[in-house]
């Protein structure tokens, strides 16, 4: 089990979300999020370091869609592991994650 992270990186807007994304990470990880990205009109988040989620991961990235774009901004997930978006799609959350689907990988690095 790796820690899950939120990092911001060198680039304005993008960050990168690291480690197992589940129960046990995802509400610490929301309000991460929320402090993180309230100042940035256009989010990027890179999920190619996530080893594990489960469905509360992906109803993190949900959260984190539904906030920003409460609030008038934008945000895209790239790099978006299969497992990721298998969970979304048995929920039927797949069509309102902003994701490049040419970003989409197997989770192999």
């Amino acid at each position: 089990m790796s820690e899950a992270a939120l990092k911001a990186t060198d680039r304005a807007g993008h960050f990168r979300l690291c480690g197992d994304v589940g129960f046990a990470s995802a509400r610490t990880l929301w309000e991460e999020g929320r402090r993180e990205f309230a100042a940035v009109e256009s989010i990027v988040v890179d999920l190619s370091a996530v080893d594990r989620v489960d469905s509360a991961g992906v109803a993190l990235l949900v959260s984190w869609v539904r906030d920003t774009r409460g609030r008038g901004a934008a945000i895209r997930f790239v790099n978006m592991p299969a497992q990721i978006l298998d969970i979304a799609r048995v929920c039927g959350v797949d069509v309102i994650l902003p994701f490049d689907s040419d970003s989409a990988h197997d989770g192999s690095r």
